[in-house]
């Protein structure tokens, strides 16, 4: 982030390089996106680069706030209300169709990030967990509204951890296989483990119709 207040006019040219940034790194990995790529997909000259960011670590941070943002603007709608099994399912729903649409190309925009830095990029890294936290974060909530009604048992946190897990492994599964069987796979098992441990009245409600709660075994 620039410290200085911007104008709306440098907001929105910042915001042009951060996205161009964004989309060669996502397509072609961090060390292809060079400044000079960068400048060009941005339609901007070096010193406007230069002028917002420091050099490319910072272009990059910015990139990794970038994503982050971005995937949890596009699961907003669910994120905020995972607190039932159907929810969460709704949500699992949405998750699996994204990648349809997508073709199953691309992966996790802050995971594709992540396995490239993690082992180089000290900051970078943290900057990765950081987003991955807030995303954990969003998942728990939901989950530990479930366990304060008292409707689910077993632990909110480590639940939405192994939910997390489950989609970062199965998104990295459907980019290599081109088919999104293993993300289907991976948050299902997730999501009938969390049914099994719940006494929500969606979850009763699948469990009495022999439904996907059922199929994970109690």
């Amino acid at each position: 982030m620039t410290a200085k207040r911007l104008t709306a006019k440098g907001e929105a040219t910042r915001r042009r390089i951060v996205e161009a940034a964004a989309r060669l790194m996502y397509e072609h990995g961090v060390t292809e996106a060079t400044l000079e790529a960068v400048r060009a997909a941005a339609g901007v000259s070096g010193s406007q680069i230069y002028h917002y960011f420091a050099d490319k670590q910072a272009l990059l941070l910015a990139v990794i706030d970038h994503q982050t943002e971005a995937v949890l603007d596009l699961q907003a709608p669910h994120l905020g209300r995972l607190d039932t099994i159907s929810e969460l399912r709704a949500w699992r729903d949405m998750l699996v169709e994204n990648q349809k649409r997508l073709q199953c190309r691309g992966g996790c925009p802050i995971g594709s990030i992540g396995g490239q830095v993690a082992e180089t990029n000290l900051e970078a890294r943290l900057a990765v967990a950081s987003g991955y936290l807030r995303w954990e974060e969003a998942i728990r909530a939901g989950l530990s509204t479930m366990h304060r009604r008292g409707d689910l048992a077993g632990n909110p946190g480590d639940l939405a951890l192994a939910l997390l897990t489950a989609l970062q492994g199965g998104l990295l599964m459907v980019q290599i296989q081109r088919d999104v069987r293993p993300l289907e796979v991976a948050l299902d098992t997730v999501l009938d483990r969390i049914g099994s441990l719940s006494s929500g009245p969606a979850a009763r409600e699948e469990r009495s119709a022999g439904g996907p709660v059922a199929e994970g075994g109690q």
